[in-house]
């Protein structure tokens, strides 16, 4: 090897480390421009229940008003407290009568309600048998086929879920549709009447929690929608006296994120939301 061609080499070798490093200095300096959140500044309605209720006392402010501060989305808020999946319907309707298509995607945090009331988990479809034409490496013919359409039962968890997205996703075809499962849930007393049991109870039809929990997540394969697993990635577990810090009251209301509660689910949404897309 002569010296001249090792001069050379030495020069490219000193190129591509001085162009490394300057490339790493650029995206350290600049990483507001690397990365922009897909959420920013869009127009995004929230459907639910207590937890994304505007009149709900447990917090301040909810997960929706800090990501207004920091992504500076404008909420559409029609979550009420004590609704269950069969009313999701009503919500979305109402959102398209006041805004029609001028909105860039729609939340969906409810659930934990139906759990409390017993609504019974039910089943996703049904199922029959047809005519179908089909061919298979063979010439085309008439065969007998089962063939499984959803339950719309709105007496059940899985036939609320299915009857409100089929609904929905008629109603806003083009936009993004999100779900988020209902997070842990402990115990509070509201009322002489209305006193909840920790999730470690089954309801009064026999289940636990986490069947509901379940079956949202299995909602998302079945209508095509992202989910986005609060229930676990938030963090929150009221079922720990530590975790008292993160809700309303820690005798009477450990079902309700206090502003601490609001605030780490909205930080898990930041994240989770920037690698999905808000325009299809």
């Amino acid at each position: 090897m002569t010296i001249n061609y090792k001069r050379r080499l030495l020069l490219c070798l000193a190129a591509i480390i001085f162009t490394i490093d300057m490339t790493a200095q650029a995206l350290h300096e600049n990483t507001d421009v690397v990365f922009h959140h897909p959420w920013s500044h869009k127009r995004v309605a929230y459907l639910g229940d207590s937890l994304t209720d505007p009149k709900n006392n447990g917090s301040k402010k909810k997960y929706w008003g800090f990501l207004e501060e920091w992504l500076g989305i404008e909420p559409l808020v029609y979550g009420r407290s004590g609704w269950q999946w069969n009313g999701m319907v009503r919500q979305a309707e109402q959102l398209k009568k006041e805004h029609g298509d001028s909105v860039d995607a729609i939340i969906i945090f409810v659930g934990t309600n139906d759990f409390n009331a017993g609504v019974p988990i039910g089943k996703w479809w049904n199922e029959t048998e047809e005519d179908v034409l089909a061919a298979v490496h063979a010439p085309k013919a008439i065969v007998k086929r089962k063939k499984r359409i959803p339950d719309t039962n709105e007496h059940t968890f899985r036939g609320r879920i299915n009857h409100a997205l089929g609904m929905i996703k008629q109603l806003y075809p083009t936009r993004q549709i999100v779900l988020l499962t209902p997070i842990h849930r402990a115990f509070a007393a509201f009322s002489d009447n209305n006193i909840q049991p920790t999730e470690e109870y089954q309801n009064s039809c026999g289940e636990y929690f986490d069947e509901y929990v379940k079956s949202v997540k299995e909602a998302g394969n079945i209508w095509a929608v992202p989910v986005i697993d609060l229930n676990s990635l938030s963090g929150l577990f009221p079922l720990m006296h530590e975790h008292e810090q993160y809700f309303h009251d820690a005798e009477k209301d450990m079902l309700h994120p206090n502003d601490a509660g609001q605030r780490r689910i909205a930080r898990t949404l930041y994240y989770q939301l920037s690698v999905i897309p808000v325009e299809l």
